[in-house]
């Protein structure tokens, strides 16, 4: 009996105390929240609209400055993150994307790995996230005001709901975390939480009572609002002739015909225009201004309830004694145009759309202060969380811990040195043509190939070469720069060879991959050509604004 009991023990104690040992992982994610509007990233937003709870992570932890979405926007990226695979290897393309109950790898292995597992608010990725023990999320993009949510439950998936009316969803989702770390985690297991706002996703609609906030305020507006430098895109984003300006990328002020925040929000917010706001009445400047400002209070009022939010979050993980046991992460699933180039939303590989922002606290083992310019990807997140949980990253995925870099603050002399991008989502929503690209530390190669799965609704190709150490703004496109033509030839090897081996090797949709090659040498016969497209999309587009034709399918067919 004696030696029975012993044996017990010399089992059991080892795993008691690793358990004891494991922190708790609480990963934050917040939608459409560019690096920008963290004032920890010093931006030109960081006086007037502070982030005192999440510059707390930087401040006692790590910032990174490079950390870059895939495709930036919501589904893949978020598809990215789950599984640590790269679009086209995950299938989630475009907002169409979804993972589906047993392929939800990061929820699996914590499990697997002795987390009691949960996902608490937007997930966006349509089938039901079985995999986690528990979850309570919003269908779908959810509401801003009055949020229903989607709970495991008796019924089948979609039947049990919870509704908060009157409440924010920012005030809702955090009372959903609060009451699960109170009542619903089982504290014998370290937890993993995925906690995800919906803020600050357009169209912004903020709690009441950030009304007043920066009401009197200016905020400062991008140089590149106003200025675009006459070197800045290329065919594939101007046209030939700069004819299609006012149809490609959706704009602030009046430059995009089909859709603009000029024209969507006056009618959303009346209160941030002046009264009967009539946009005849003033100069295409003023109208910009107008809309800049009601976009940018709008979106840095929805900022604020995140980080006030995540201040009460925090105060409990401090009162339960949770907080130096717990590995907190924030980031945003992409980033966002605020009114850089004049465009808006994200899509874009352009720095505001495509670094995401991303700090981490977890005293124990990773030093304060620290900021990072190493690049991280999106896929990385994963195994990186996986591997701070001692849990097993299975060979499906693609993206590689940076542990060690957290723990020690040295980049491994083998990791990668250039993000890949890719937007497959062609002209849908916000006139974003097809494009992929490689991004380094300090150069960026973009191919606007122009085409949707279909290799159909084409737009002229282009590319675009920008150099982000003397020109960081982006507002010079080099691409045609003798001086830069051997950099150019070197970075398309690297792409090209960038694709094959993250696997996106044009398998996925043929008709697609023939007009990326037919336009990857883009030699005089192909800038004829992509002129020629230029002046038939104009006449495409323009037929149908004629023809009242807002929301064309673009991403499939002809």
């Amino acid at each position: 009996m004696m030696r029975t009991l012993l044996l017990f023990l010399l089992v059991s104690v080892p795993s008691i105390a690793m358990t004891a040992d494991r922190p708790n992982i609480l990963y934050i994610m917040s939608d459409d929240h560019a690096a920008p509007a963290i004032s920890a990233y010093g931006s030109r937003l960081a006086n007037v609209a502070p982030t005192p709870h999440i510059d707390r992570l930087a401040k006692e932890g790590a910032l990174f400055t490079n950390a870059f979405c895939t495709n930036s926007i919501c589904s893949p990226s978020r598809a990215c993150v789950m599984t640590g695979q790269y679009n086209h290897t995950n299938g989630a393309f475009d907002l169409s994307g979804r993972v589906a109950p047993g392929e939800q790898m990061l929820a699996i292995q914590m499990g697997k790995a002795g987390y009691q597992t949960a996902m608490i608010g937007k997930w966006h990725l349509h089938h039901e996230p079985a995999d986690f023990d528990y979850y309570c999320v919003l269908p779908g993009q959810g509401k801003y005001h009055d949020p229903e949510f989607l709970v495991r439950g008796d019924k089948p998936w979609g039947k049990n709901k919870l509704q908060f009316p009157g409440k924010h969803s920012s005030d809702a989702i955090t009372d959903l975390t609060l009451d699960w770390l109170k009542d619903g985690w089982d504290q014998e297991q370290p937890f993993f939480l995925m906690h995800h706002y919906k803020a600050p996703h357009d169209y912004f609609e903020n709690a009441e009572r950030y009304e007043s906030y920066l009401a009197d305020v200016q905020i400062p507006e991008p140089d590149t609002l106003w200025h675009r430098d006459p070197k800045f895109g290329s065919l594939a984003t101007r046209g030939a002739n700069d004819e299609l300006l006012p149809h490609i990328g959706t704009s602030i002020g009046g430059r995009n015909l089909r859709r603009s925040y000029l024209g969507d929000l006056p009618s959303l917010y009346p209160n941030e225009f002046p009264k009967d706001f009539d946009p005849a009445k003033y100069s295409d400047e003023e109208n910009t201004r107008f809309a800049y400002q009601a976009y940018l209070k709008k979106y840095l009022r929805c900022v604020k309830g995140i980080d006030d939010n995540l201040g009460r979050l925090f105060q409990h993980l401090e009162q339960t004694g949770q907080i130096d046991n717990t590995i907190i992460i924030y980031t945003g699933d992409q980033g966002f145009m605020l009114g850089e180039h004049d465009y808006q939303d994200k899509r874009w590989m352009f720095e505001e759309s495509q670094r995401m922002p991303f700090l981490v606290r977890y005293p124990k083992s990773i030093p304060a202060g620290k900021r990072y310019d190493t690049i991280i990807e999106n896929v990385d997140y994963a195994p990186t969380m996986l591997a701070l949980a001692g849990a097993e990253i299975p060979g499906s995925v693609q993206g590689r811990s940076f542990k060690s870099l957290l723990e020690t603050g040295d980049e491994p002399a083998d990791w990668k040195q250039a993000a890949y991008y890719r937007y497959w989502m062609h002209m849908a929503h916000h006139d974003n043509p097809g494009h992929l690209g490689i991004r380094t530390k300090t150069h960026k190669l973009i191919y606007f190939y122009g085409c949707n799965y279909d290799g159909g609704y084409q737009t002229p190709a282009g590319w675009e070469l920008y150099d982000l150490v003397n020109d960081p703004q982006e507002t010079r496109n080099l691409y045609d720069d003798p001086d830069q033509a051997e950099r150019v030839a070197e970075l398309k090897a690297q792409l090209a060879r960038l694709r094959q081996s993250v696997g996106d090797d044009g398998s996925h949709h043929p008709k697609c991959e023939a007009i990326v090659q037919e336009f990857w040498d883009y030699d005089e016969a192909d800038r004829a050509k992509a002129r020629k497209i230029s002046h038939q999309y104009l006449q495409r587009r323009l037929a149908e604004l004629k023809a009242g034709k807002l929301n064309t399918r673009t991403w499939q067919g002809e």
